[in-house]
């Protein structure tokens, strides 16, 4: 299977919303359909985490939200060099079936 980041897409407005809901957040309507995101986005903000909560992360390590160029923003992890921006143009890549980012 391909790995794909589906968003939510209001039929009635047009409006995308990442994680599914029954409604959508901008003119209330059930007319919900999907579509695949593109992929690019940039940096709202970021922390670098240096206490892993698990053995399975090796700090450091670095945790962001990035608004998708679709409006939807996304809670995921930044991976590639540092050092990372505000504002920064990002594009989805995947890490063990999870969407992460790294810079375009």
């Amino acid at each position: 299977m391909a790995e794909r980041l589906e968003l939510q897409e209001c039929r009635a407005c047009g409006r995308r919303q990442h994680y599914p809901r029954p409604l959508c957040l901008g003119c209330g309507s059930p007319d919900l359909g999907s579509c695949e995101a593109e992929g690019g986005g940039s940096v709202d903000t970021f922390t670098e985490v240096h206490r892993a909560p698990s053995a399975d992360f090796q700090p450091p390590y670095v945790i962001a939200r990035v608004r998708l160029d679709e409006g939807p923003v996304l809670l995921t992890r930044l991976v590639g060099p540092g050092p990372w921006a505000c504002d920064e143009r990002v594009r989805l890549t995947w890490w063990q079936g999870l969407p992460v980012f790294e810079k375009e």
